[in-house]
């Protein structure tokens, strides 16, 4: 009899068991699945940034060569290929007359939608870029 009694006492233990793990399972998922979102949302924010730039980069190398605003736009869209041209604006600072000295800056701005949607909706990012005039 005695093993009798003390069966029935650990299976009811057991199924309380696994019942606090359901629960525990169920306070816990919610914060991982924010954290897992929250690190892919981080990189696909820093894969843009990284992006711009170097569309940045690109243009002002562009600038600083040939002085050409046009050459220096499309060097930016070559410089990101996986950015849709529509969404670059562009501001040049400095410019490289032929035979002079000084540098070329230009900044680029890229508004991208978010990928998860958990920090918002949209993502505002700007890369800066400068050489020397025909360096």
């Amino acid at each position: 009899m005695k093993r009798r009694s003390s069966r029935a006492p650990r299976s009811r233990a057991k199924g309380r068991e696994r019942g606090a793990a359901v629960v525990e399972f169920a306070l816990v998922v919610p914060v991982l699945l924010v954290l897992v979102g929250g690190i892919i949302e981080f990189s696909y924010s820093y894969n843009l940034q990284i992006s711009v730039t170097q569309a940045a980069r690109e243009a002002a190398r562009t600038m600083a060569i040939f002085n050409d605003q046009g050459r220096a736009r499309a060097a930016a869209v070559a410089g990101a290929p996986g950015l849709s041209p529509s969404g670059f604006t562009y501001t040049f600072t400095g410019s490289c007359p032929s035979g002079g000295t000084g540098n070329a800056q230009v900044t680029v701005g890229y508004t991208a939608n978010s990928l998860t949607g958990m920090f918002g909706s949209s993502i505002a990012l700007t890369g800066t870029g400068a050489m020397r005039c025909h360096g």
